[in-house]
């Protein structure tokens, strides 16, 4: 027996649907791209639309570039830098000393008080 449900296992819009309920679709273009790992990604876009000169590999993340004999290279990641690497960029070491001596100056005459 089936429960007296009539539309059991659907929802509220499913169904065909073909393009006259959706509309008709742009024309398209499809553009390759090529990233530094040999992958080829090949979307699709509409001919009115601005066509991007790089787009993400969906393989391995890389930029892909439209020249597949010189794809993009893989973007340069800095590796991590430590709060005292920043500050030795800043300060010399004749600069970290006096700042030291003052900073040590200050703390022994708090001392003596």
């Amino acid at each position: 027996m089936a429960g007296g449900n009539a539309i059991r296992g659907t929802r509220v819009g499913a169904g065909p649907m073909g393009e006259s309920e959706r509309g008709e679709t742009a024309p398209r273009s499809h553009v390759s791209y090529f990233c530094s790992n040999g992958h080829v990604s090949t979307p699709s876009f509409a001919q009115e639309a601005d066509i991007p000169d790089s787009w993400d590999c969906p393989r391995c993340g890389l930029p892909g570039g439209r020249d597949s004999q010189n794809p993009p290279a893989p973007p340069r990641t800095e590796p991590y830098k430590t709060h005292l690497a920043y500050v030795k960029e800043r300060r010399s070491d004749a600069d970290g000393a006096a700042i030291l001596e003052e900073a040590l100056s200050k703390l022994r005459a708090s001392r003596e008080l």
